[in-house]
């Protein structure tokens, strides 16, 4: 009986749907059946799925992917939480994401999605202590995805970027939980100050593209900033602001903007 509990337990729905999504898209397209059997087909979890895809990516001819799945792999076995975090962005990003149609899109073509799960694993490396091999993930994911986030930076989970492209996250930004941003996005600081000098975003904010928040400032739950904004002040919870600079013009619209992904602003805004 113990061992039909385990058994059971050990059961991850989510996983079992990746890999149908997968053997399907080889049956579709055989063309790419060697890309997603190494991605996904010849894993037994998505952890074992997602360091090798985060290893495939980040090597280099300085460090080998052999080394480089180790250290991604041997993060996940010290904080599960790592793995936890993954699955909620990958969530939302099928979710809020209405050219993300499977669950298995993410882990295979989208490099907001990657670049976020190598940024997790270089944040914890730079907990543990690991600062140049941080740093050496940090380089990589700059160069490979155009995504530039400090490894001290600390965000939540169930995080949707994107299209990915020129996001820069300072070092001591801090970012909630449920967070959506799009493409071009800064989390900034002002000047040369070495202290807490980078915002501080909400649970549920929508940031739209090309939008820039600059300084040690609290963006509240729930607010939106329109694309291409650039925000030097606090914005309380449920607004939008929209504006160089940013200006409140009005509420957020919703309870949960970064799920909804309205970007339109109203009439009288």
């Amino acid at each position: 009986m113990a061992e039909f509990r385990t058994n059971i337990a050990s059961i991850d729905p989510v996983w079992d749907q990746i890999s149908d999504e997968a053997r399907q898209a080889v049956s579709d397209e055989p063309l790419i059946g060697g890309f997603v059997h190494a991605c996904i087909l010849h894993h037994k979890s998505i952890e074992k799925a997602l360091s090798y895809r985060i290893a495939a990516k980040l090597a280099s001819n300085e460090m080998s992917m052999v080394v480089v799945r180790e250290i991604v792999e041997e993060a996940y076995a010290k904080s599960p939480e790592l793995v936890e975090a993954a699955r909620a962005d990958l969530v939302a990003v099928y979710e809020r994401d209405p050219a993300c149609h499977r669950l298995v899109q993410p882990i295979l073509y989208f490099k907001g999605y990657q670049a976020m799960q190598a940024y997790r694993v270089a944040h914890f490396l730079w907990a543990d202590r690991h600062t140049d091999l941080a740093y050496f993930f940090q380089m990589r994911v700059s160069e490979i995805f155009g995504v530039d986030i400090h490894p001290a930076a600390r965000i939540g989970k169930g995080i949707m970027i994107d299209h990915a492209h020129s996001i820069v996250i300072g070092e001591t930004a801090v970012v909630g939980d449920n967070v959506s941003m799009l493409h071009s996005v800064t989390l900034g600081g002002t000047g040369k100050e070495e202290e807490d000098r980078h915002p501080k975003i909400g649970n549920g904010v929508l940031i739209g593209a090309g939008a820039k928040v600059l300084g040690n400032i609290k963006i509240g739950d729930c607010s939106r900033i329109a694309a291409g904004s650039v925000v030097l002040e606090e914005v309380p919870p449920c607004k939008t602001v929209a504006g160089i600079p940013a200006r409140i013009v009005g509420e957020a619209g919703c309870s949960q903007p970064s799920v909804s992904m309205n970007h339109m602003l109203g009439k009288d805004q």
